[in-house]
């Protein structure tokens, strides 16, 4: 009878798979036995395989690369980094190793920026992408950068008023971009995103201001899709919109070069995950240049911004079951030993779900369990998968502990939960361990970050 965990998941799902495998029934992530890290750091534990960065970032840039070559499209790729998925100092310095670019959101990202240049890991020719709705920091640090060199600084401008704060206080001359204001998907709760300026204001917006001002050169358009890359009835319209306000304004606008595609790639969520990445890359590629041939426009140049895409797929996070409860005759409940509320928001705050796997004991009978978090919340719990309405794990016997990971956490978790910072209950931030390679190869655990302490807290709190 085939009632193992084992038996589980090979029946279930493709096992095993380029970053999971089995060794002794225990789990390895990138050929690394996630049991040896426990055993040294303990749960919960956090953990990010910057290796994977790499690798991600330079599939995109061959997808885009041959794509481009298919179509004999006249344009070139340039790739940037979403900086909020993730700030950690690791993660900028693996992306930066791939000869790409980043992408802002506010003020104290140019100060990162400002860093990673004094440390030589950074030149002041890389395009540096200013998105968001700019507060006077945000400005001043994005002139201040132009000012000193950073030449592809680009501003991209999310309402019309910024143009008039950014020239005020601007002595260089300066690229700057618009952002279009996209239509929503149609079940969204408002019609328009909040972000950008209407598409029927870009041309008179360029004229007005824009095109007589000798401190600026309009050299970007751009536009952003939430819900990210995917082929939808929905995005394929907003596209095709886009690409003819592009196409419009490239025709009084001889300087624009540029199209940034705002909304990322998806990430692998489950071990059931499918997407034709090359596909849709190579449609995207083939749409822009019909269009642009169409409106006898020279193709522009692609500019993408990928977060979760990039790091989403390196991380992951340990937890210990603590203990289980039985609280009535159909729900058992597993509790870890951290919350899901605080190290991975995303759970509680979008539903959102990542892939899960019992660490240790595969060769036990499986149980479909919940999983409890530590805080006094009733939203504190994960209780399905991304490819089943359910989590099943190993059956906890006497004196065995059960280990799980949920992997490809990557981007977001941590600023959106706050690390390093109070959380609900006053549950610590996790340990977090790097995994890279040294120099001959070869891979190695480093730790990051200790876990959390009362007395930084305390000092938070202001006791």
């Amino acid at each position: 009878m085939k009632n193992k965990y084992i038996d589980l998941i090979e029946q279930t799902l493709e096992f095993p798979q380029d970053e999971f495998a089995l060794v002794d029934d225990e789990l390895t992530f990138h050929d690394i036995s996630l049991m040896d890290l426990i055993k040294q750091y303990g749960t919960p534990l956090k953990i990010y395989f910057l290796p994977k960065i790499s690798q991600n970032i330079q599939r995109a840039k061959r997808w885009f690369n041959v794509a481009i070559a298919k179509s004999d499209y006249e344009g070139e790729y340039h790739y940037c980094y979403c900086t909020k998925s993730s700030h950690f100092s690791f993660v900028i310095e693996e992306v930066l190793k791939n000869d790409v670019h980043l992408e802002t959101s506010s003020a104290f990202d140019i100060n990162i920026i400002e860093e990673m240049f004094e440390q030589g890991k950074l030149d002041k020719e890389n395009y540096i992408i200013c998105n968001g709705f700019k507060k006077p920091q945000y400005i001043e640090n994005i002139v201040n950068a132009i000012n000193n060199g950073f030449v592809n600084t680009i501003p991209i401008l999310d309402n019309k008023a910024e143009l008039d704060e950014i020239d005020a206080v601007l002595k260089a001359k300066c690229k700057v971009g618009i952002r279009i204001a996209a239509e929503e998907e149609p079940r969204f709760e408002f019609y328009t995103s909040r972000l950008g300026i209407r598409y029927n204001d870009v041309l008179s917006f360029y004229h007005e201001k824009i095109k007589n001002n000798p401190k600026f050169e309009l050299k970007m358009l751009h536009f952003f899709i939430n819900t990210g890359i995917h082929d939808t009835a929905y995005y394929w319209n907003e596209l095709t919109k886009c690409v003819n306000v592009y196409c419009e304004l490239k025709k009084v606008c001889p300087e624009l070069d540029s199209l940034n595609l705002g909304g990322g790639l998806p990430i692998k969520n489950s071990l059931s995950f499918e997407y034709e990445y090359d596909y849709m890359i190579d449609e995207i590629i083939a749409q822009i240049k019909s269009i642009c041939n169409r409106n006898d426009v020279v193709e522009p140049d692609i500019f993408t911004e990928f977060g979760s895409f990039t790091v989403g797929e390196s991380g992951a996070i340990l937890y210990s079951i603590m203990g289980q409860k039985q609280q009535n005759d159909r729900e058992l409940w597993d509790m870890i030993d951290s919350s899901f509320m605080t190290t991975l928001p995303d759970t509680w705050a979008i539903s959102q779900r990542y892939i899960l796997l019992a660490v240790n004991n595969w060769d036990k009978e499986y149980e479909r369990v919940f999983l409890g978090g530590l805080t006094c919340d009733s939203q504190d719990y994960y209780n399905s998968e991304a490819h089943a309405n359910a989590v099943f794990l190993p059956k906890i016997t006497n004196g065995d502990t059960q280990y799980i990971g949920l992997f490809h956490t990557g981007a977001y978790q941590e600023s959106i939960g706050g690390y390093g910072g109070i959380q609900h209950c006053l549950l610590p931030s996790p340990k977090i361990v790097i995994i890279d390679k040294d120099e001959d190869g070869e891979l190695y655990p480093k730790l990051f970050a200790k876990e959390q302490s009362y007395k930084s807290m305390l000092k938070i709190l202001g006791y």
